[in-house]
């Protein structure tokens, strides 16, 4: 595992400035601020993350691009092998006690429904939960709390790889999908409950895609996710994602009744050209103008900012999805029909031996304005 990748870097923080809905419930060892890293890439693969187990097909006609068609191709068996090879060294309690050492508080486990809802119609494999036990009661053997994350559901709920299959969002297109989703949310809770002083935070949904989704039937699931979650795990708290809303539809989220929620935000700077396109100064404003958002909104329900990271381009190999381009230097079609600027390069951008002091200095600066924004 890479502990730090300025690609990469994804820190889960909370804020704590006003009274918002009902909670009663600390964060853990952290009081009322979470710091700490994603385990990303451990038990749902993403290429960019764990691109040795999918360079075999790099060049390929297989279009092996997910841990969906990762099993299809190989089948169970081979899958199970080589996963349980990953599952066993991708994180080691060398890992989780240098996090410690640095701090942080808290690790955030994204796992997939396959893990507690399998079908065996589908390819995916299972297996996980020793791993997944193991690396909790390391966790909490170091001194850290853990974040269990649901990371994919069935039928996909945003389509990206990191989903578990890569392709259309088909989550809310059969009751099963839903029901089978609120059956992994019970299985993590109940891990949770078996570790109630490490595991203090599970997220029952990450990252729907408001675009190819129904928010209010988003909604509905979160509240029957409540219900589920709470009779299994009274105590921990529940994260739920905005799906990628303004913090103006923000409120939609905040459900009467509630207790022990918070909402969960992701801030990247690659994915959109609004972002991409910034200069190193610009990217430095518009991260304070997304503390100002998320602080307002703090004020109704409680906010972290679960992932994030130091990338300014996208070239990182994979990130956009296994064997395509980057809009940076215009390799993926996009809106703009080229890259984002006239000669931009992706060459060097990923080579941190090769940036210069003023590159260096800038991502500096841009950590510390993240951590502090964001906090």
């Amino acid at each position: 595992m890479k502990i730090l990748d300025i690609v990469g870097t994804v820190l889960l923080v909370s804020f704590a400035y006003s009274t918002p809905v009902t909670r009663t419930k600390r964060f853990g060892k952290g009081g009322d601020v979470i710091r700490g890293v994603n385990l990303g890439g451990l038990f749902v693969l993403e290429p960019w993350i764990t691109p040795s187990l999918f360079e075999q097909w790099n060049g390929s006609n297989r279009k092996v691009v997910d841990e969906w068609t990762f099993c299809s191709e190989l089948g169970k068996y081979e899958c199970t092998r080589r996963l349980q090879q990953h599952w066993s060294t991708w994180v080691t309690e060398s890992d989780i006690k240098t996090l410690a050492s640095l701090g942080l508080n808290h690790v955030r486990i994204p796992i997939g429904h396959w893990a507690f809802a399998p079908d065996p119609a589908e390819p995916y494999v299972q297996g996980q939960l020793p791993y997944l036990e193991k690396i909790i009661r390391w966790i909490g053997k170091h001194g850290l709390n853990a974040v269990i994350d649901l990371h994919g559901v069935p039928g996909s709920q945003n389509g990206f790889d990191n989903s578990g299959r890569f392709g259309g969002i088909e989550w809310q297109t059969s009751q099963q999908n839903i029901d089978r989703s609120i059956q992994a949310v019970e299985g993590i809770a109940r891990v949770a409950a078996n570790y109630p002083t490490i595991v203090d935070a599970v997220q029952v949904l990450n990252e729907p895609a408001n675009w190819g989704l129904s928010v209010d039937q988003v909604i509905e699931f979160y509240k029957r996710a409540y219900t589920s979650f709470r009779k299994l795990a009274p105590n921990a708290i529940m994260v739920v994602h905005d799906a990628f809303l303004s913090p103006t539809d923000w409120h939609k989220f905040n459900v009467p009744g509630w207790e022990n929620v918070i909402l969960d935000t992701h801030n990247y700077h690659i994915f959109v050209k609004d972002r991409l396109v910034l200069s190193r100064d610009q990217h430095l404003q518009a991260t304070c103008d997304d503390a100002r958002n998320v602080r307002s909104f703090n004020t109704q329900l409680w906010t972290v900012t679960g992932e994030w990271s130091l990338a300014t381009t996208d070239c990182a190999k994979w990130l956009n999805g296994m064997e395509k381009g980057a809009r940076w230097d215009g390799s993926l079609p996009w809106e703009m029909n080229g890259p984002v600027y006239g000669g931009a390069t992706c060459s060097g951008q990923n080579s941190i031996d090769a940036w210069d002091h003023d590159t260096r200095e800038f991502f500096r600066q841009f950590a510390e304005t993240q951590m502090d924004a964001y906090e």
